[in-house]
């Protein structure tokens, strides 16, 4: 088992910055692969961001390219958000993956986080 707690969150007018952690204890040499996935009200949860858990090559959305930073380190993983917009307010969440290849497949992931508020205002 892996378990997962976001950090971050809140409320941030247009333009502004969020930056959001997920820790990760428990079974964590199972991981390979960390994603960041939202989901706005009424709409189905998305991918945002994608990083292998020992670092290498990330993957983004392309709603969120330009904008958004994915990062690691050994205590965290980070979603680093920058020139918010209103249509980026949804709940984030932190999954892990035990496959290098899923990406942007929700359905690869494993393991879940309870999710952490984000409200851009306009």
């Amino acid at each position: 088992q892996v378990q997962l707690v976001e950090s971050g969150g809140g409320l941030v007018q247009a333009g502004g910055s969020l930056r959001l952690s997920c820790a990760a204890s428990g079974r964590t040499f199972s991981i390979y692969l960390v994603g960041w996935f939202r989901q706005a009200p009424g709409k189905e949860r998305e991918f945002v961001a994608a990083v292998p858990w020992r670092g290498g090559s990330t993957s983004y959305a392309d709603s969120v390219k330009g904008r958004f930073t994915i990062s690691r380190d050994n205590a965290a993983v980070y979603l680093q958000m920058n020139s918010l917009k209103p249509e980026d307010t949804a709940v984030y969440y932190c999954a892990v993956s035990r496959s290098l290849t899923v990406w942007g497949l929700e359905s690869g992931y494993d393991y879940w986080g309870q999710g952490t508020q984000v409200t851009v205002s306009s």
